[in-house]
């Protein structure tokens, strides 16, 4: 079967740490950006890696329409994230469990208009695997946080991926947050880390940050902010951001999905857990806002 978009990743069992209370919540740009996903009306499947054990907790994916293909591994994948202070954006990442590297007979036997590349950490999806990926797909979009996020000892940390250049060479849209951009390009203007990373190769470049979104494409930069009442659901925002994105970029224009991206992310980040409003909640949302 054909798809508009997939996504690629590890399905994650995730404890968030918020003003020292700890949670159990599910994790992984599979669930965050598949169930928005399945808000989009479009076709859509995840494929992804774990325990069978986990397997149950797939079955939202599949009752808002979103077609899963789950390989079994040993382990299930996990992180803790401790938000420490009250700025969302600052949190220590621990790796808990690992469910393995994915391979190429992962993606084999499915097609897609858009391939995203959505995996937590490094190790996830080699370099080889990336390129491969580039060969079988059309359009390929790939998440920074799964190449520059690192195990070192008990914590995720972020380093520059030393294979950027041959890795992001065939890529056409990646998604980065501002720490992420600054550590692949050593900038903190956004709009100049956006144009150093479309220089190795992206045709497109999408970085949230905490007043919102910008987007580098074909030589021009277009912005949108997060329009919001509260911040409840910031785990989940950047996987929510580029899905929207490539959605909507599938009929419309960069600008447009810019718009259209901050304006599902905003409704997202009023509430903890994955997108939940309605395609008719976001159509509001940007005539009211945007």
């Amino acid at each position: 079967m054909s798809y508009d978009i997939i996504i690629i990743g590890h399905f994650s069992n995730d404890k968030l740490v918020i003003r020292g209370v700890e949670k159990e919540a599910p994790g992984g740009a599979v669930y965050y950006g598949g169930l928005a996903l399945g808000k989009m009306n479009i076709r859509s499947a995840i494929i992804t890696l774990l325990n069978n054990e986990d397997f149950h907790k797939l079955d939202i994916l599949k009752k808002n329409g979103v077609d899963v293909f789950a390989h079994e591994s040993e382990l299930t994948s996990g992180i803790r994230n401790r938000y420490v202070t009250d700025d969302l954006d600052k949190r220590i990442c621990e790796p808990l469990t690992f469910a393995g590297a994915f391979k190429e007979e992962h993606v084999t036997n499915i097609d897609s208009k858009v391939l995203h590349i959505g995996s937590l950490m490094a190790g996830e999806v080699s370099l080889s695997l990336v390129q491969y990926i580039t060969k079988r797909f059309p359009k390929v979009s790939l998440d920074l946080q799964g190449f520059l996020r690192v195990r070192q000892g008990k914590e995720l940390k972020f380093a520059d991926w030393p294979e950027k250049e041959q890795g992001l060479a065939s890529i056409h849209t990646v998604k980065a947050d501002s720490v992420e951009a600054e550590v692949i390009t050593g900038e903190k203007n956004l709009s100049i880390a956006a144009r150093m990373i479309a220089g190795w190769g992206p045709k497109e470049v999408l970085i949230t940050h905490s007043e919102g979104l910008l987007v580098y494409a074909g030589g021009e930069v277009f912005e949108a902010p997060f329009v919001i009442r509260s911040l409840d659901g910031r785990t989940g925002r950047g996987d929510t951001s580029i899905v929207a994105y490539l959605a909507r970029r599938l009929t419309s224009s960069p600008e447009d999905s810019c718009k259209f991206a901050a304006a599902v992310t905003s409704l997202k980040l009023e509430k903890e857990g994955p997108f939940d409003r309605t395609f008719e909640d976001i159509l509001d949302k940007i005539d009211r806002d945007y």
